[in-house]
């Protein structure tokens, strides 16, 4: 993965950090939005879900950061994947969840999210979400 990608991802996601609860709203509204078939796999109650949109932050913050150092990054990544088969997750659900990812990227960063840091969001999440789905299925 080149530099300048790693770069605008990690320096992007930096300014969504100090709205990650409301860019966890933003993503799961997408999401079900995109795929409302999806909803069943998460909790039905207001609280549960913030739960899990903290959990998603805290992932993501960690996947970005993650990124400096691939080879300890993959085994993570490939152990997130499998988990996720257990979750009812199936492999075409990540295409979706991509576009939720730049959806909610694209609300929260506003000018911020500019062709070159959709691009680079882009190879990042098919890079690992193309690893995920490896090991998972």
């Amino acid at each position: 993965m080149e530099a300048k990608t790693v770069s605008l991802v990690q320096e992007s996601f930096e300014k969504v950090k100090p709205i990650a609860p409301a860019a966890a709203e933003i993503f799961y509204s997408k999401l079900f939005e995109l795929d409302p078939n999806l909803k069943p796999l998460f909790p039905d109650n207001e609280e549960a879900m913030k739960v899990q949109g903290n959990k998603l932050m805290t992932m993501l913050g960690a996947a970005v950061a993650g990124l400096s150092n691939l080879e300890a990054l993959i085994p993570v990544l490939k152990d997130l994947g499998k988990r996720h088969v257990d979750y009812k997750v199936e492999a075409s659900h990540y295409d979706t969840v991509g576009a939720a990812l730049l959806g909610t990227l694209e609300a929260g960063l506003g000018d911020d999210f500019t062709p070159e840091v959709k691009d680079a969001w882009a190879s990042v999440y098919g890079t690992m979400s193309s690893v995920m789905i490896e090991a998972a299925y």
